[in-house]
């Protein structure tokens, strides 16, 4: 799989930033390993490193990685929509909305961690699947034109995007 062309995702400040923080063509490899290195991450946290917030009003690292999970369904839905040919508009999704009503803390961090594994790995699943003709879609959500492919890198992207952030922020500050 080759890495989306420019003609294949609006060039917003979020959608270009994650395509880009994504190297190389291999978005399933790279998903693979995505999750490898997040459950490696993740598990090695304490229970109150998981509960840990780098600055007030900041997610906590199990607010995070929910956020990441409802991130990954939303996304993994417009590829399948636009893979298949939906043309409709696709909404967009206030992430602060979902994290404020997703009642995150009352879970464990075990089940976060087998949730996230098992959303990544149905999405491999489904985005294996995916032709070239499939990822070559264009669709429209949030307003904005994005092909099937683009979302894929989309994922990766925003995955790596908040890998950066636990690393810069989280890890940096945070009393071991």
């Amino acid at each position: 799989m080759r890495k989306p062309t420019p003609e294949e995702y609006s060039q917003s400040v979020y959608t270009s930033r994650y395509v880009n923080l994504v190297t190389g063509d291999d978005v399933l490899a790279e998903l693979k390993r995505g999750l490898t290195n997040m459950q490696t991450l993740f598990s090695s946290f304490s229970e109150d490193q998981w509960n840990y917030r780098y600055a007030p009003g900041k997610w906590t690292l199990k607010e995070l990685l929910a956020h990441m999970i409802d991130t990954e369904r939303i996304m993994a839905y417009r590829a399948l929509c636009i893979a298949r040919g939906e043309k409709q508009a696709l909404p967009g999704f206030d992430e602060e909305t979902y994290a404020a009503n997703g009642n995150y803390g009352k879970r464990s961090s075990a089940e976060l961690l087998q949730e996230y594994r098992l959303v990544r790995e149905a999405n491999l699943l489904q985005f294996a699947t995916f032709d070239e003709t499939m990822l070559s879609q264009l669709g429209n959500a949030n307003g904005k034109d994005i092909s099937a492919r683009a979302v894929l890198f989309v994922i990766a992207g925003h995955e790596r995007h908040h890998l950066n952030i636990i690393q810069e922020r989280y890890l940096s500050s945070m009393e071991k």
